[in-house]
């Protein structure tokens, strides 16, 4: 499908679901073009999720899910992909309780494609509030033992305290921290890594296809839309978080030093880290390779769009 000179060979390919709020800002679609271009991802399905907690009054309450949905089909269409890949829409808001299910497709598929029987890993990528793994693991627990999380999200450790991804379904995160599936997370100080600058991006990105200029488009338009906020966004610089997702899978395995094993916690109402059980280990990124990941991003949408 891509125009690489090489081609990745069978035994060393992961499954892969994207779950993605993809019109809650400008930097998860660069992460869903960049996964999509990646052939030692199979790409499973592609989930829809919810941002109401950040919406900023731009849709009605409970339509967020629908505009990321709109927002991955778009992007399919932009870079020739449309219909190549189921997409999903997922709970219209967090959970009420840690629970209390929220029976939608999304989590429906993320379990059918957990107990399906197929040797390769599987990997689900959580760009944004993590609640519709956490339906899942609720509706078959069994799940756990067959998949691993990646999630974008959790403010820095020790202390924790609010962070958009976490502030989206605290609830959920509990479920899914205190489960025993295999999670890397991603916090703020390590996502926050991935920086950029617009003139970067107006240089590696936007000549490259209808893609290229959407991605960058769409940025500068949100970065005009929203520039009477105190704090974000910046205004000639943006942060591609959400390539985490994707750079802790294009990392050499070997490669361990950017992580550590600790206990999983629990995690408060303020969303400060709270002791867990010690038993319960995941996987935290403090530092990740960020050039490997943006340069393999900027050379596949300039070989396959240029």
């Amino acid at each position: 499908m891509w125009d690489y000179a090489f081609h990745v060979p069978e035994q060393k390919k992961l499954r892969y679901i994207v779950h993605t709020d993809c019109k809650n800002e400008a930097d998860d679609q660069f992460t869903l073009a960049h996964i999509l271009m990646t052939d030692k991802l199979d790409v499973r399905g592609i989930i829809a999720g919810h941002f109401d907690e950040g919406n900023h009054g731009r849709y009605p309450e409970h339509q967020t899910a629908q505009a990321s949905l709109d927002e991955v089909n778009l992007i399919l269409e932009l870079m020739g992909l449309a219909g190549r890949y189921p997409v999903f829409k997922g709970a219209e808001s967090g959970m009420r309780d840690e629970k209390t299910t929220i029976v939608t497709e999304a989590a429906r598929f993320i379990v059918e494609e957990a107990m399906r029987d197929d040797p390769r890993p599987l990997f689900i990528g959580m760009q944004g509030a993590i609640t519709d793994l956490a339906c899942a693991i609720l509706m078959e627990p069994r799940i756990c033992e067959r998949m691993t999380c990646i999630w974008i999200g959790g403010a820095d450790y020790p202390d924790g305290g609010e962070e958009f991804n976490l502030m989206s379904d605290v609830n959920a995160a509990n479920v899914v921290f205190s489960s025993s599936m295999p999670l890397w997370q991603v916090p703020t100080g390590t996502y926050k890594q991935f920086a950029v600058s617009l003139a970067e991006l107006q240089l590696r990105v936007r000549p490259y296809g209808r893609i290229g200029r959407y991605l960058f488009d769409q940025m500068i338009a949100l970065n005009d839309k929203l520039a009477d906020l105190p704090h974000w966004p910046h205004g000639e610089t943006w942060c591609l978080g959400d390539e985490g997702a994707i750079c802790a899978l294009l990392e050499d395995r070997e490669r361990r030093g950017g992580y550590t094993e600790i206990p999983a916690p629990r995690i408060g109402a303020d969303m400060r880290y709270l002791p867990g059980d010690p038993q319960r280990k995941i996987r935290v990124y403090h530092t990740m390779d960020v050039r490997l990941d943006l340069e393999d991003l900027y050379a596949k949408l300039r070989i396959n769009f240029g």
